[in-house]
């Protein structure tokens, strides 16, 4: 019973650590697509100058 404890222990530690990866990741992406918008905004601002 112990080895299962031990076992559902680590699992749901693996689960935490793959849900915050997933958070960081697609928070990442969002604001990386956030910083390329903002650029090319400028881009387009400069050239029509």
């Amino acid at each position: 019973m112990e080895f299962l404890l031990c076992v559902l222990q680590y699992i749901l530690i693996a689960l935490v650590l793959a849900a915050v990866a997933g958070l960081g990741f697609f928070v990442g992406m969002k604001m990386r697509k956030a910083s390329d918008a903002k650029k090319a905004a400028a881009a387009t601002e400069e050239t029509e100058e």
